[in-house]
């Protein structure tokens, strides 16, 4: 059982009625409460743990709006990102009623103590524990507000590569919300080596390299893959913004490269590694192993990376030979080819 879902257990005598809880793990909470006749559902953007949630047979929604039903109470579990947070209040406040209740839980250093003081500004607040390194908090709704439209929280940026420039759309909590990230700017001016055809990018975050491989050639059809609900529509919106054709965007949301489609001319990834506020490097250490599966004959797999990890050596056991294309900036371009 998670930590924090164990302090939800601890406090559950001031839960009651049909709870939503936002952004919770794929443990045994449920099971726990419906014991206690609470009826528990799940909202996440987190196709991971949606994925999980369906095989324990719980109702869940994914997606980055409120789930269209009536709860009685919210439990919002963390995120690391402050602005994400923000949203997630925004859109559960508009939900709710005057004189409902909403319960934060989060672990300390994941920042729940600053966490508990975005709850202030719409009621009464007040810690009920702190366990487990964990703290839960308690807000009795005392005012709503009116649901702002998605564009309110979007952040835009530009970037210029070759003799185009591109204005980059990205949502609450996506990966380098507001600027362009060191990896992705060692890896663009790569990007014209591609192959053409059907293309791959592997957390796509905010659409950025996507966007690029689609402006480069109006043939690239782009498979964008992300486990984050936000990150996908954020490069949904990067491509509106920028006028590139639909057709040319296929946005998959997915668990892992497992769900990545296959025969393509070329993967590229500029990959994930931290879950929560947790580094995790499971994600891109299976990219690395099983690239090569996904790709055509000779087709192309570039990869990102901090210089630490070694990548390279993961990306050579499987391709037989790797290249060093860029090593700049604490970053490394590495290429390989099936």
């Amino acid at each position: 059982m998670d930590p924090r879902s164990e302090v939800v257990i601890r406090q559950q005598y001031a839960l009651k009625g049909r709870i939503l809880l936002i952004n919770a793990p794929a443990d045994a909470l449920v099971n726990t409460l419906k014991q206690a006749d609470i009826e528990a559902t799940h909202w996440t953007w987190n196709y991971q743990d949606y994925q999980a949630h369906l095989n324990a047979q719980y109702t869940s929604t994914f997606s980055i709006e409120f789930p269209k039903q009536d709860v009685d109470q919210v439990i919002i579990y963390v995120p690391k990102s402050k602005a994400l947070l923000d949203y997630i209040l925004h859109q559960v406040v508009c939900h709710l009623q005057v004189g409902q209740q909403i319960f934060l839980v989060g672990e300390k250093k994941g920042g729940v103590e600053r966490a508990g003081k975005q709850l202030q500004p719409f009621g009464k607040t007040i810690k009920l524990d702190s366990a487990r390194h964990c703290q839960f908090w308690q807000l009795t709704l005392q005012h709503t507000e009116k649901l702002k439209p998605l564009s309110a929280w979007v952040k835009n940026y530009s970037i210029k590569i070759q003799d185009f420039s591109l204005e980059i759309c990205a949502l609450p909590g996506v990966f380098s919300q507001d600027h362009l990230d060191i990896g992705t700017a060692v890896l663009l001016p790569y990007l014209t080596q591609v192959k053409s055809g059907k293309l791959a990018d592997f957390g796509c975050g905010a659409g950025v390299i996507s966007c690029c491989l689609a402006k480069m050639n109006e043939k690239n059809v782009i498979h964008a893959l992300d486990v984050d609900a936000f990150a996908l529509k954020s490069t949904e919106l990067t491509f509106e913004k920028n006028g590139i054709e639909a057709h040319q965007l296929q946005l998959h949301a997915v668990t892992g490269i497992q769900d990545a489609p296959q025969q393509l001319d070329a993967l590229i990834s500029n990959p994930p590694f931290h879950q929560g506020i947790h580094t995790n490097y499971d994600a891109s250490e299976t990219l690395c192993r099983q690239a090569k599966i996904h790709l055509k004959r000779k087709g192309q797999f570039w990869i990102v990376a901090n210089r630490f990890l070694n990548y390279a050596d993961l990306i050579e056991q499987q391709f037989g030979e790797t290249t060093i294309k860029a090593d700049q900036n604490g970053f490394k371009v590495i290429y390989a080819s099936a």
